[in-house]
């Protein structure tokens, strides 16, 4: 039944069928411009009154409307739904400075009451507040397990399940997203951070992800795989890691470190911490630096540090 009430259409030939939409949303590529050309085009056909939205995970309103008509402006906002949708409670609900208020009080309540979504309201800033948090906390952790000489076996065992996070740890959702995406995510958010961002410190090219991605190694959604392969029963091959300095695909070491399994069992991040070993230290740095990171970023992003803890429970299933 609910089949009948979706309409299909494509951008070049159907863009007449936005005239009755009371709310039109874009989640084309994140370019910037070709979101901008397209709200041209969405302008000229829509009707007044309606709400034009982005799903834009990084881009700010400033750069999105500019040379857009007032009119335009006073009605458009960033609508951002967390991946996936139907299982991620997060929307990020930025206001631009020429937002009307009624807009974002319209999207709020309708999100919040229609969708079941968790509404968390952000300033215009870049990254808004789930990736700000989220991206900085992966390339930390990615960044550090290179530093460190961690395999991503013992990376992912430590930054998951026993620091309160999903148990795909940093290469498994690496491995998730994309290789090749989530660097362009970072690579965007390099772009449009202030210069003494700390963002900047953990987002250096790593050399060796460079040459993944130039040969399709780039994770699931890749036959090749990518930071791990995925293991096929079919043919009796078990899941694999990539060596980084073969370039080859080794055997997966199942071994946790006790700490993580001790951590992991007992709820208790902080047995992490009390390690006087790389696995404690690996933890510690991706903690504190996160934390700090976060901390940092209110009043600018949201006034409220609640906003955060929200934005990082429902967006990335932190606990």
């Amino acid at each position: 039944d609910f089949l009948e009430r979706i309409t299909i259409g494509n951008i070049e030939d159907n863009m007449d069928l936005l005239a009755d939409c009371d709310w039109i949303a874009e989640a084309v590529v994140e370019r910037l411009d070709i979101k901008q050309a397209l709200y041209k085009n969405i302008d000229a056909v829509r009707k007044q009154g309606s709400i034009v939205s982005s799903n834009t995970s990084t881009i700010p309103i400033s750069l999105l409307v500019e040379n857009m008509p007032e009119s335009f402006r006073a009605e458009f906002a960033i609508t951002h739904f967390f991946n996936p949708v139907r299982f991620m409670r997060l929307l990020e609900l930025v206001r631009g400075v020429d937002t009307r208020a009624e807009v974002i009080d319209c999207l709020d309540a309708f999100c919040d009451q229609r969708l079941g979504k968790g509404v968390v309201v952000c300033n215009d800033t870049p990254g808004f507040l789930g990736n700000r948090v989220g991206v900085y906390a992966i390339q930390m952790a990615l960044h550090t397990a290179f530093r460190m000489g961690l395999k991503p076996e013992e990376a992912d065992a430590i930054f998951g399940r026993p620091m309160g996070i999903p148990k795909t740890g940093v290469f498994g959702l690496y491995d998730l997203i994309g290789i090749d995406l989530m660097s362009d995510v970072a690579a965007s958010l390099v772009s449009i951070l202030p210069e003494d961002d700390v963002f900047h410190d953990v987002s250096a090219e790593i050399p060796v992800m460079a040459r993944m991605i130039d040969e399709g190694y780039i994770g699931n959604k890749a036959g090749k795989g990518g930071f791990y392969q995925p293991a096929d029963a079919a043919n009796d091959i078990s899941r694999k890691t990539l060596d980084f300095d073969a370039f080859e695909y080794r055997e997966f070491d199942p071994a946790k470190p006790r700490c993580a399994v001790d951590a992991e069992l007992a709820g208790d991040f902080t047995l992490l911490l009390e390690q006087d070993d790389k696995y404690g230290q690996y933890a510690w740095e991706i903690l504190a630096s996160t934390l700090c990171y976060a901390a940092d970023l209110v009043p600018d992003v949201n006034e409220s540090l609640v906003a955060v803890d929200d934005a990082m429970k429902l967006g990335y299933n932190w606990i």
